[in-house]
């Protein structure tokens, strides 16, 4: 079989900033074969900062602004890491993040932009706002407007008097007006208003000011921020409930730390978009200096460097000549006044006019959402390889049939094709191998000591090892405890993709630290493993627990007995969603941050509190646990679906129609609801990695155990009970 061209040099983009998103999009079109692309940034999302006025004055919402990096990763196939850079080690070529391991690069490239704090201003700090980054001042105005009416004035301070900060008062200022909140608005210039803008074009944007109701103050430095507003340096105070900072921009302070040559904190590059230190280092957009050609900060210059960083870094890998960037003298500045209108300026000469405010407005918009949907509605999934016109008659239709395969348990073979090769299996022969029905894991006994042993696999459900190593080791646990046992000894079974010698070692490193930091605090040690190469990453763990006492199998459920969920349902749909660029960057985030919780304590609340059976919901879903469960305890279910939990963004998914590769298979273990559409019912069979536990409890102790749960920082849904009768579930709505 022919593998994949093995990956042995290492890309790695540090911030998702505008340059940096083009580049991904380009590269997806245009790959470099053998090269591993990395995108490390602190959230899943960048903000635009173009359409950043539109949004605080409320003409766009918050997802029209933010750049979907997990979605943009995903189309380029690049690892996104979501951490903060600390440092660039140059020496050893590696990024340091917090929380994880160093990730090494042979290429790098900076693209972090600035920010906008005032740590020298007193006060600051605790009583300000910086306009930039972006998403957090974004996050503190929305909170400022929606708590408004509570308070008894709402007045706005905006330091700084350049193009940005006028931007901002005047779409606060609309913002407030349209809510009906009773304000004043205050701009701060250190300076002259406005001094990059032409005479007629600043004219234009300070009656629009005046006309509004904005108080300028120029000639004002400020000197210190305080509860109650903004002291200058002539003595007076201005009062500000909301203080921005938008006086300029600045580098982040560790970016001075790496050794390279910057300017004001900037580093500084040549013409190739390289440091003029270090050309294994690029660096684009605000955080860098143009030292051969001095430009101010501004985006626009971030989005046309990119097609030249793009060429340099594959020029780069590939042994070939760099080209230069030429930026322009100026370029055209469309300026948001409030309203859905807008000022122009080039060269210092306005273009059109009060007039023609409207007409501009909409070519800016025009400009900003061709832009963004550039990044994000116009991401297609690659198509799959065509089927060759020489092959098996039906082979065309078989692979139609089925949803794209899955990573995680998306991917699991279905239960009905592994129950006839596992009944077929020999009866058990040794006194001290217990099977237990339905369960993953066996019951082995040694003298008085019982041990459960148990082992599971995944292919890839991310592009990063070190955080598939720690929900995989973590899912593969959940048998162990859902029987009530201590984690004991884990064996890990690694097969890696095609690598370099030195990326094999890499991947490795990243795989065991992840496993190692998942496990630790659960009691259990890794004992060995197996290491192998293959087509894609594959994850297997091998994992024994102790029992004290008897083990929680599924066989213990009594009719009358609560069924209790402690996590919520689809991250198969999710994780799917991801797969097929179709869900949001945002909630895949937030559910692999879920996944990586160890889920121990929680089966330790439900065995102390007396629950008689229990599993982790994986593969088979809740639907196929659950029918297991009844089979073994010879009872039946009824479930709410409306009582089912669902992750942020599953119930979209499942309403647009995606469905997990597994999912088909899933359906049979509930045939009134095969054919259903309902978003509930397609959660009750979706599969699941790192799945959280079903139990059965007695329904006198249901309060406890919530109770008792949530006190331990764990979720808990009461979706349903065991009943009397043949093992089947029924399920429905509550709402009839």
């Amino acid at each position: 079989m022919q593998l994949p061209l093995p990956l042995i040099k290492n890309v790695v983009f540090v911030g998702g900033g505008h340059a940096h998103a083009l580049v991904l999009r380009a590269w997806a079109m245009n790959p470099i074969p053998g090269a591993r692309l990395t995108l490390i940034n602190p959230g899943p999302t960048a903000p635009y900062t173009g359409m950043l006025p539109g949004f605080i004055a409320g003409h766009y919402e918050r997802e029209d602004l933010e750049i979907d990096l997990v979605r943009l990763a995903r189309f380029a196939d690049a690892r996104l890491v979501l951490g903060s850079v600390t440092h660039i080690d140059r020496l050893a070529k590696m990024v340091v993040v917090d929380g994880r391991p160093p990730i090494p690069y042979d290429i790098v490239s900076i693209d972090v932009g600035i920010t906008s704090a005032m740590p020298e201003i007193p006060g600051f700090t605790e009583f300000g706002t910086a306009a930039k980054p972006l998403l957090d001042y974004a996050k503190a105005w929305l909170r400022f407007v929606g708590e408004a009416p509570a308070r008894s004035s709402n007045d706005v301070a905006v330091i700084g008097g350049g193009v940005g900060g006028c931007e901002l008062a005047m779409a606060m200022r609309h913002r407030l007006s349209v809510e009906g909140v009773a304000s004043t608005v205050r701009v701060l210039s250190a300076g002259p208003l406005l001094p990059d803008l032409g005479d007629k074009a600043r004219e234009q944007v300070r009656a629009r000011m005046m006309h509004d109701g904005i108080e300028v103050r120029e000639g004002c430095r400020a000197v210190e921020v305080a509860a109650e507003g903004v002291r200058c340096d002539d003595g007076t105070t201005v009062a500000g409930d909301f203080v921005v900072g938008a006086a300029g921009a600045r580098a982040y302070p560790w970016l001075s730390e790496l050794g390279l040559a910057t300017h004001e904190g900037s580093i500084e590059i040549d013409e190739t978009l390289r440091s003029i230190t270090d050309p294994s280092v690029f660096a684009t957009g605000d955080c860098a200096h143009m030292g051969f050609a001095p430009r101010p900060k501004a985006g626009v210059f971030a989005v046309r460097q990119a097609p030249i960083l793009l060429n340099n870094i594959q020029a780069e890998l590939r042994g070939k000549r760099s080209k230069s960037f030429k930026p322009q003298d100026d370029y055209l500045k469309l300026i948001s006044l409030g309203s859905k209108a807008a000022a122009a300026d080039k060269f210092k000469q306005t273009v059109g006019g009060d007039r023609s405010a409207k007409a501009l407005w909409r070519l800016k918009d025009k400009i900003d959402r061709d832009f963004m949907d550039k990044l994000g509605t116009d991401l297609e999934p690659m198509e799959p390889p065509s089927v060759p016109r020489r092959s098996v008659k039906g082979l065309r239709a078989a692979i139609e049939e089925e949803p794209p395969l899955c990573g995680g348990c998306g991917a699991k073979v279905g239960a009905d094709v592994l129950a006839g090769p596992l009944a077929e299996l020999p009866s058990s022969t040794r006194s001290d191998v217990v099977r237990l029905p339905g369960d993953d894991a066996a019951l082995l006994q040694f003298g008085g000591v019982r041990q459960v042993i148990t082992t599971d696999q995944l292919r890839p459900f991310t592009s990063d090892p070190f955080t598939m190593a720690k929900i995989a080791s973590l899912h593969a646990m959940g048998d162990v405890w859902a029987m009530g046992a201590e984690p004991q000894a884990v064996l890990v079974t690694v097969t890696l993709p095609p690598l370099g010698p030195a990326q094999q070692g890499e991947w490795l490193r990243e795989i065991m630290a992840g496993t190692a930091e998942a496990l630790a605090g659960t009691g259990a040690e890794i004992v060995g493993g197996h290491t192998s190469m293959g087509a894609e990453l594959s994850l297997g763990f091998s994992i024994t627990g102790l029992v004290d006492g008897e083990p929680i199998t599924l066989a213990g459920g009594r009719a009358g007995h609560a069924l209790i969920v402690t996590r919520p349902l689809g991250s198969g749909l999710l994780l799917a969603g991801e797969m097929q660029l179709r869900a949001r960057g945002g909630d895949v985030a937030a559910l692999l941050a879920e996944l990586e919780h160890p889920q121990g304590e929680a089966s330790a609340i439900l065995a102390r509190n007396g629950a008689t059976a229990m599993t982790d919901i994986t593969g088979f879903g809740l639907a196929g646990h659950l029918l297991n469960m009844c089979r073994a305890s010879g009872v039946g279910a009824t479930v709410d679906l409306d009582a089912l939990p669902a992750f942020d963004g599953a119930l979209g998914l499942a309403g647009s129609g995606l469905r997990a590769h597994l999912h088909t298979s899933n359906r049979t273990a509930v045939p009134d609801l095969a054919d259903s559409d309902d978003p509930r019912a397609v959660l009750f069979f979706d599969p699941q990695t790192a799945g959280g536990f079903l139990a059965a409890v007695p329904s006198e102790r249901t309060d406890a155990i919530v109770a008792a749960l949530g006190e331990a920082g764990f979720g808990s849904w009461v979706v349903g009970s065991l009943v009397d009768g043949v093992p089947e579930i029924t399920a429905g709505s509550s709402a009839g």
